[in-house]
């Protein structure tokens, strides 16, 4: 049977976390449609794009490797991951421990 529509978009989490040397970012989509998923410091700068791109409804995991958007690994720190989904904005604190 085909695998249930989520009842409502939302961030579950990242996997492990904290983390080292990646971690699994969670979420699930009630509906198909365009999201975006961030990676931001603790100052509130974008320091990596994760997803930019239409999605079907469902479970979804991405990989962050603790890098930023050049490819540089970052500092041991929090982290923010913001999912913009709709009109559904979420975020989950994240731990990089290198």
């Amino acid at each position: 049977a085909p695998e249930a529509v989520p009842a409502v978009t939302r961030l579950i989490g990242a996997v492990p976390n904290p983390f080292n040397p990646q971690t699994r970012v969670v979420f699930e989509l009630d509906r198909r449609g365009p999201v975006r998923l961030d990676v931001f410091d603790v100052r509130g700068s974008r320091v990596r794009r994760l997803l930019d791109e239409d999605l079907p409804a469902g479970r979804h995991d991405v990989r962050w490797d603790g890098r930023d958007d050049a490819g540089r690994a970052l500092a041991s720190g929090s982290y923010v991951c913001r999912l913009g989904a709709g009109d559904a904005v979420h975020q989950v604190k994240m731990t990089l421990v290198r």
